[in-house]
């Protein structure tokens, strides 16, 4: 087998500061980037490439601020959110009040894992370790529930 010569590599012809700044255009204090390819049309692409010569930015830094505006979560979207109100009230609603937190126990038919006491719903005791085996155990831990249970 015959011995390589080593390879050569041809004298660099710019300075390092050169090709410091054609590496990085500009530099991101946070989370490494991933380097990804979108297509634009016409219009976009005349938009991007605008918008990013009026800010003296590169068009990757014009789109990413575009991502982080759509991003951001206004202050209005905790104070003013429908989803946060309070239910109107029903007066044909039959269904216990702890129907959400209980609800394999009301329709499967399993141990409830909430109970109410002194106003609020805490943990369930630990079910016995023969409760679906004996029926006697099972119905002693169902009773000791109902006593400890404010739900209505």
């Amino acid at each position: 087998m015959k011995k390589q010569k080593p390879f050569k590599y041809p004298p660099l012809k710019s300075s390092v500061m050169e090709m410091k700044e054609a590496a990085v255009a500009y530099e991101v204090e946070e989370s490494p980037m991933i380097r990804t390819q979108i297509y634009l049309n016409k219009h976009e692409y005349d938009f991007v490439q605008r918008e990013a010569s009026r800010r003296d930015e590169p068009m990757a830094a014009v789109i990413r601020n575009f991502i982080d505006e759509k991003m951001e979560l206004p202050d209005e979207a905790w104070t003013n959110n429908p989803m946060f109100k309070p239910w109107p009230a029903d007066p044909d609603n039959d269904s216990p009040e702890d129907a959400a937190i209980n609800h394999d126990h009301y329709l499967y038919g399993g141990p409830k894992k909430w109970i109410k006491m002194k106003g609020k719903y805490v943990e369930a005791p630990p079910l016995p370790e023969d409760y679906f085996d004996n029926r006697a155990s099972g119905d002693a831990y169902d009773k000791r529930l109902r006593k400890m249970d404010e739900t209505k």
